[in-house]
């Protein structure tokens, strides 16, 4: 009897010792991860903070900065790229009538001189490209355009950018170089509508910059001419004094100035600045 007792109370006592020791390998194991250590805890501390950078800039840049603004995604978590493209002087007059923007490019450098005379930009514009003026016309070319003085030829539907707009400038010099004086039956607010205009056959044809006729590719065909390099467009690029973070507009700004950047922009047809 005595000595079932004694059996009863060492296999107790055993049981309470494996017990202990299993507990305190549990309690030291590194199979069961810490709470910073799980995978909620871990997106948690690794997720950036959403951001948005907003570009201003010239409806040229359109495809490139698309391109551009996707790798500059890519290599900042977080934040998107929201553009907006369209005449240099339309963005202009946008930002001084306080549309909120970080980052301002144009494509011409007086443009962007109202700008800074407006107060708008910090810091000095950075040229970036140059640009040139082509003729484009419609694929089947039915006017048969061949050159600049056929601009002005009686019953030829011709579309130029406005004065104001950079394009519609360089037009205006084009003109002068070679003694002419082109009637256009419209003037557009955006280089892109002067080439959809040509595009869709509702033009003969018009002045438009050559990184636009090679976008368009086979849809239209672009002609050189002579006066072209009277008015070659300088585009610069600066941040913005509204800048909702100032680090990241000047990230931005050395994406388009940079090599990457560059090497973009010049597949699409612009010139070294």
């Amino acid at each position: 009897m005595n000595i079932a007792k004694h059996t009863r109370a060492y296999a107790v006592r055993s049981s309470i010792a494996v017990a202990s020791l299993l507990l305190v390998a549990g309690c030291g194991s590194n199979d069961t991860p810490d709470s910073t250590d799980t995978p909620a805890a871990q997106s948690s501390s690794s997720a950036a903070t959403p951001r948005t950078l907003t570009v201003f800039a010239a409806a040229s840049l359109q495809k490139s900065f698309e391109e551009i603004g996707k790798t500059f995604e890519k290599a900042h978590p977080g934040v998107t790229v929201k553009f907006s493209f369209g005449g240099s002087s339309g963005l202009v007059s946008q930002l001084s009538d306080g549309a909120p923007a970080d980052v301002l490019a144009t494509a011409n450098e007086s443009t962007m001189k109202k700008a800074v005379t407006d107060g708008l930009v910090t810091g000095e514009p950075t040229p970036f490209v140059s640009n040139t003026l082509q003729i484009v016309v419609p694929k089947d070319n039915p006017a048969g355009i061949t050159s600049l003085a056929d601009l002005t030829k009686p019953g030829a539907k011709v579309v130029l950018c406005a004065p104001a707009v950079p394009c519609g400038a360089a037009a205006i010099s084009v003109e002068k170089a070679a003694g002419i004086d082109i009637k256009p039956v419209s003037e557009e607010q955006a280089v892109t509508d002067v080439l959809g205009k040509v595009r869709s056959g509702e033009a003969d044809a018009g002045l438009v910059y050559v990184t636009d006729v090679k976008g368009a590719g086979a849809e239209v065909t672009g002609l050189d001419f002579a006066e072209a390099k009277s008015a070659i467009n300088i585009y610069p690029i600066a941040s913005l004094k509204g800048a909702t973070d100032a680090t990241l507009a000047g990230e931005f700004v050395t994406a388009i100035t940079g090599a990457e950047g560059q090497k973009v922009l010049q597949a699409a047809g612009f010139a070294a600045p």
